[in-house]
């Protein structure tokens, strides 16, 4: 065989990798440069310039996409930038200090300095000692543990030292005595606590020890296990608290201490605490800074036994100096913060001195200054957290700190709080002042947040964000202070100063875009700016605002500038409405069709959010006066849209607009503008029901006005294109007929889209009945379009066709089907490769449709025009019939199966089936095809009530005709006289019965009839194929031929006696049987065609017999 008959039209296969066109392009081909540069909007357009028209349009909706929803954090912050520039006042920082009071800049004043203070007296130290704790102690006590405390005091110096030699080492003991001197007053020696039955004590007693020479005296440390004097029956009755035999021996040796003190002892020996271990620290081996740190226990003598570390926090201080800050009274306290600010005034600006982001990092010089003024003025951690914090958040008002380290400060400062006494009054006062400048400023800054904290900008977002937790900090210090610094809570402080701001804000936008004195016209432009300004600062409230001051401040942000804001706007736009009313002109209703779309979109981004309600928002009920503009502004969109259509079909070239499209610019064009006006009616979103189905109906209805309005354009254009000689194909047409795909699909996605709420009536989720309607009769008419302009394209095939169908029906009997069929499939192929690159899926589909249609019916025709012809003829067509349903099915990638084998294809192989038959088997078929046969219309041709039974005994069928309904009135009188012929068939089968009538019932629509009729036939003949009873009514006429009215077949298979013997019963037991009369449809009349051609005596005779009975027939309805 060919190897054209294996094609299963890899062209079709093909077709599903292409998948249908639904790409939009944003920019829309075949514009002219003056469109692509989108003018700016002048808010009115001239006659015939749609193209203006729909660019300003596309910036109203461009403006709209990122409204959708409620915003996104990312999307809003856009920009790491760094933030802007806070304001500084010089003003409120600390007075700096001259060079007279802290710094000499000279090498003169600074030798003139230390002159000064070598000559000047001595300052009086102090050594502050804190004993902290201790841990892993000796355990002198029976019951394992001791009850140490500490004695601690300052060893002078002695005078002579002590001489190398092999004697035993002696430290000095408090309890022994001291071989450097004698022993130390009782005024300088002190005690801690006594901490029972621990071996890890935890004391925290501070001391302070007034130091003589710095450079030799040094600190003693004693820890001793207390043991109170018990006599020598009660140390006999611990015995129960002894643990493991090191405490036995321990309680043996506390009973003999016990002895002794009862016994000959002197008073003056004691003997009754234990020695734990001691400390020795020279004074001078003490950091400037101070220390914290464990010091390692020290026996006594190198016999003693000690064991255990000791905390011990040691600074050294200066009670008393003379100097010239001292002499005028002025603290250690004050002079820190003096010397703090005029260090980081001068570290800032030799740092960054324009960075908003220095944290305070001092050099190595200036750290060391101020920790050694800290630990010699005795400042505690608390002050000096105090301290740093008022110099750095003053410094900050002049100079731009980073809120993290002013946080930092604030957290520690909260820490030493709540671990230390309170400040003095003066300092707490100078703090307190310190928070309220603060807080005044950071208020400051929030009535200008906008500005100083733009929502765009990450950098600045989160500086606002420490901002509010600095602020949020001093509202935990309130309850601490006995003055306090703040009048009123700070969220209420803050609320005003955003209300403030808000204000503020809206009134510079408002004297800036739209200022009162303007006339009304002149006004409205910038109104919407406005509007459009609020919209985006509500947007930026609500996505990056608002969780920040809820979550750190407990303030609704949110909320609190919606109200405010809408209501502004609101005012405005109900005045400036009023206003314009009676003035509305073209360039007006576009003014305020613009200004509604932003006023809407506010209302709906308050009912966005979960919760809110906009029946209380003061734009509510703001489209009432929107209205008359709204539909001025959509009926220049009716002229504007069909301007803009005619425009790009006067420049379109029927041409694809790229290698990727297959339609052309103007299908773009419509295809954008359609969806540009759906997007614009869901803005629009119209609240009242009744008013928005009037303007959605209307706009609908304008829409399918500019699509047919199109495709007029498009067949009058492609009737001016010149064809080319002998093209089957016209690329023209198939572009058109891809244009009117594009359309239709654009047409129907956007009218579906104009849909509105009908209110409790109308059902969720289905069209308006209205636009239903109006969306259905539109894609009927596109469809008929696209169905004609596909006429017109495979039309101009159907010479080409025909002639391959005739080459098969001539082909003589020597040659193969597939070579017969070959040249067919070839050009179908050649074609559909055509087609297949110039149309989209849908398209394709129809014209393979169109073209097996035209296939089907020119088989049909040489099938008619060739009779009497070899069964041969007929199979090679039967052959050609299934190698086209292969081509066009094409493996399931082509037309589907249901579809190929529907419709003329049926009647086809129904003809080709009947033509291979024999006579009597067409015969059969013509009786078979009416027993198949159904009436479409049960009650036209009226109903007969039969009865039939067999009659074995006597070997013949019994038919009772009862009575006829509803015939068709076929006398002038509105009447019949009807009356009924009874035959069987096939005749053949029953070759020797005669068929039989009833009598004839005058001027009536009803007969009775009852009347039976036998026809003597045998069992055998009833069951076979196509054995059937036909009941042919005719209306009598005496003066010209009898009128057909209709006929029924009744098989006799099925009819009591022939399928099984009848058993018992009458010979009239059987139910009556109605059957519906009929007029013979296609499907009887094609075996009768195919006998037509048949020259046989029997055919001929068969069809002479019908052909005398169709004279009685009218012709079918």
């Amino acid at each position: 065989m060919s190897t054209l008959l294996e094609i299963k039209s890899s062209v079709l296969r093909q077709v599903q990798v292409c998948p249908s066109f639904r790409r939009r392009t944003e920019e829309e081909p075949g514009s002219t440069s003056v469109e692509a540069q989108e003018p700016a909007a002048t808010g009115a357009w001239k006659p015939g310039d749609g193209v203006e028209f729909f660019t300003q349009m596309r910036l109203i909706l461009k403006k709209g996409e990122g409204r959708q929803g409620l915003p996104c954090p990312e999307v809003l912050l856009r920009s790491s930038s760094p933030a802007p520039t806070e304001p500084v006042d010089p003003s409120r920082g600390l007075r700096a200090l001259t060079q007279e009071e802290v710094f000499g800049t000279s090498p003169e004043e600074h030798a003139e300095a230390m002159e000064r203070v070598k000559k000047a007296k001595a300052p009086t130290y102090a050594l502050k000692v804190s004993v902290m704790r201790a841990k892993n102690l000796l355990a002198k006590d029976p019951n394992g543990f001791s009850d140490p405390y500490c004695m601690l005091g300052i060893l002078p110096a002695s005078g002579a030292p002590r001489e190398p030699g092999p004697q035993k080492e002696q430290r000095f003991s408090f309890r022994k005595g001291s071989k450097r001197g004698g022993p130390l007053p009782a005024k300088c020696i002190q005690v801690t606590e006594v901490k029972s039955s621990t071996l890890n004590p935890v004391w925290n007693e501070h001391f302070l020890f007034e130091i003589e020479d710095v450079s030799t005296d040094q600190l003693h440390l004693d820890i001793w296990d207390h043991d109170d004097d018990v006599s020598l029956v009660e140390a006999c009755r611990k015995l129960n608290e002894v643990i493991g035999l090191k405490g036995m021996g321990r309680y043996f040796k506390q009973i003999v201490k016990s002895a002794r003190a009862n016994g000959t002892a002197g008073p003056t020996e004691d003997h009754t605490d234990d020695f734990l271990g001691c400390l020795n620290i020279p004074v001078r081996e003490v950091p400037v800074a101070g220390e914290d740190r464990w010091f390692k226990l020290e026996p006594r003598s190198s016999a003693s036994r000690v064991q255990g570390d000791c905390q011990l926090v040691l600074k050294l201080i200066t009670t008393q100096r003379d100097t010239s800050m001292s002499q005028h009274g002025r603290s250690g306290f004050q002079s820190y913060l003096l010397l703090l600010s005029r260090l980081l005034q001068f570290e800032h600006r030799a740092e960054e001195p324009n960075s908003s982001s220095w944290r305070g990092e001092l050099s190595g010089p200036a750290a060391t200054v101020l920790c050694l003024h800290g630990a010699q003025s005795n400042l505690s951690a608390l002050q000096l957290a105090v301290l740093h914090w008022q110099v750095s958040s003053r410094h900050h008002q002049t100079c731009t700190l980073d809120y993290g380290y002013l946080l930092g400060l604030l957290e520690d400062m909260q820490a030493h709080w709540e671990e230390a006494a309170s400040l003095p009054q003066e300092q707490e006062e100078s703090l307190a002042d310190s928070f309220s400048a603060f807080s005044e400023f950071g208020l400051q800054l929030l009535r200008q947040i906008r500005d100083y904290f733009p929502a765009t900008n990450s950098t600045a977002v989160y500086r606002l964000e420490l901002l509010l937790k600095c602020l949020s900090k001093l509202q935990l210090f309130q309850p601490s202070f006995e003055i306090c610094p703040f009048e009123t809570e700070l969220n209420m402080d803050v609320a005003a100063a955003l209300k403030r701001g808000n204000r503020d804000w809206y009134d510079r936008l408002l004297n800036a875009q739209s200022p009162r004195e303007q006339p009304g016209p002149q006004r409205l432009a910038g109104l919407v700016k406005l509007a459009d300004a609020v919209y985006e600062d509500l947007q930026s409230c609500y996505g990056i605002y608002a969780s920040l001051f809820h979550s750190i401040i407990k303030v609704d942000f949110f909320t609190l500038t919606f109200r405010q804001l809408e209501r502004l706007v609101a005012e405005e736009a109900w005045v400036l409405t009023e206003e314009l009313s009676p003035k509305m002109t073209l360039e007006v209703a576009s003014g305020l069709f613009e200004l509604y779309l932003t006023l809407a979109d506010i209302q709906r981004f308050w009912n966005s959010i979960p919760g809110r309600d906009s029946r209380s928002l003061a734009l509510a009920g703001i489209h009432a006066p929107f209205l008359p503009a709204v539909k001025l502004w959509l009926q220049v969109l009716r002229d504007q849209a069909k301007w803009r259509l005619q425009g790009a079909v006067d420049v379109d070239t029927l041409e694809p607009t790229d290698a990727s499209s297959k339609h052309s610019s103007s299908a773009a064009t419509a295809s954008l503008c359609f969806s540009h006006i759906q997007e614009l009616w869901a803005r629009l979103a119209w609240p009242d029901p009744v008013q928005a189905q009037g303007l959605g109906t209307q706009l609908s209805q304008d829409l399918c006005e500019a699509a047919l309005f199109y495709t007029d354009l498009l067949r009058k254009k492609v009737d001016t294109q010149p064809g080319a000689a002998g093209e089957a194909v016209s690329e023209a047409l198939c572009v058109v007929l891809n244009d009117v795909e594009l359309l239709r699909k654009a047409a129907g996605q956007a009218l579906r889209g104009l849909t509105w709420s009908e209110g409790a009536a109308g059902l969720e989720g289905a069209l308006p009945r209205p636009l239903l309607s109006c969306t259905q009769a539109l894609d009927e008419d596109l469809q008929r379009e696209a169905r004609t302009v596909t006429a017109h394209l495979t039309s101009k095939m159907v010479g080409d066709i025909r002639k391959y169908v005739q080459h098969i029906s001539l082909s003589p009997d020597s040659i193969q089907n597939d070579e017969a069929v070959a040249p067919l499939l070839k050009y179908l192929d050649e074609k559909l490769a055509l087609l297949n690159a110039s149309l989209v899926k849908e398209n394709l589909n129809r014209v393979l449709e169109a073209l097996w249609e035209l296939l089907l019916q020119a088989i049909l025709q040489a099938l008619g025009a060739n009779r009497d012809v070899s069964a041969d003829f007929y199979g090679r067509f039967h052959f050609t019939l299934e190698a086209l349903v292969n081509f066009f099915h094409a493996e399931g990638q082509g037309l589907p199966l249901e579809s190929l084998r529907d419709g003329s294809y049926k009647r086809l192989e129904e003809e080709l089936r009947l033509h291979q038959c024999s006579t009597r088997e067409c015969i059969e078929q013509y009786y078979l095809d009416k027993l198949k046969q159904r009436s479409l219309e049960q009650n036209r041709f009226g109903r007969l009530s039969v009865r039939c039974h067999y009659e074995a005994a006597e070997q013949r069928l019994a038919v009772e005709v009862l009575h006829a309904a509803d015939l068709l009135p076929l006398d002038a009188n509105g009447l019949s006289d009807p009356f009924v012929i009874v035959e069987l068939g096939p005749p053949h089968l029953f070759p020797l019965v005669r068929s039989q009538r009833t009598q004839v019932k005058s001027r009536t629509l009803h007969p009775v009839y009852d009347e039976l009729f036998y026809f003597s036939v045998p069992a055998e003949a009833c069951r076979r194929r196509g054995a059937c009873v036909l009941f042919t009514v005719m209306d009598h006429d005496w003066l010209s031929t009898n009128d057909f009215a209709g006929e029924a077949a009744l098989g006799l298979g099925s009819i009591g006696g022939v399928a099984r013997h009848q058993v018992g019963g009458s010979a009239r037991a059987g139910q009556p049987i109605t059957l519906h009369l009929r007029r013979p449809r296609a499907q009887v009349k094609s075996a009768l065609r195919m006998l037509e051609g048949r020259t046989n005596k029997e055919a001929q005779e068969f069809v002479k017999r019908l052909k005398e009975l169709e004279k009685y027939m009218e012709a079918d309805p």
